[in-house]
């Protein structure tokens, strides 16, 4: 399959809810026309790679990749390891959407080129802010090199 889609925001998260929430919240705000939803880590690298079911793909850097940390098969923090030592990725706005406050999981991710790191408020209302907001930064007001 060579097809192209232009994806502007990759959201890898392995909890459907979380997944609906962070959705619907972008939505709102007109930012997720052009976002793909993968389940876990393996598929958010398959993606970014044009491997495993992407294979032979050609869609492109997403303009934002968000990510949870604890995933199956493969958790986000070797996702963003990945990301940040391929060069045509290196540069790609990564932002933690995480339900972890472990200390370790924040130190890791910023050792590794996080661009932020957001603990998912439990609050459907806050929730619903915190992740419009989000979107609404780093897809209009944060400016990166094309």
């Amino acid at each position: 399959m060579n097809t192209f889609q232009q994806v502007d925001i990759l959201l890898a998260e392995d909890t459907a809810t979380d997944a609906e929430m962070t959705m619907r919240a972008l939505r709102k705000r007109g930012l997720a026309n052009n976002l793909i939803w993968v389940k876990d880590g393996s598929e958010a690298i398959d993606f970014l790679f044009h491997e495993g079911t992407f294979a032979g793909t050609a869609s492109g850097k997403p303009r934002l990749v968000l990510l949870d940390v604890k995933m199956p098969k493969v958790d986000g923090i070797e996702v963003l390891r990945r990301i940040r030592a391929d060069p045509t990725l290196h540069s790609v706005p990564v932002v933690m959407l995480t339900s972890s406050a472990e200390e370790r999981d924040m130190v890791e991710s910023y050792r590794l080129g996080a661009n932020s790191y957001i603990v998912k408020p439990v609050d459907t209302f806050d929730f619903d802010k915190v992740v419009s907001d989000t979107g609404f930064y780093w897809m209009l007001v944060n400016k990166v090199p094309a």
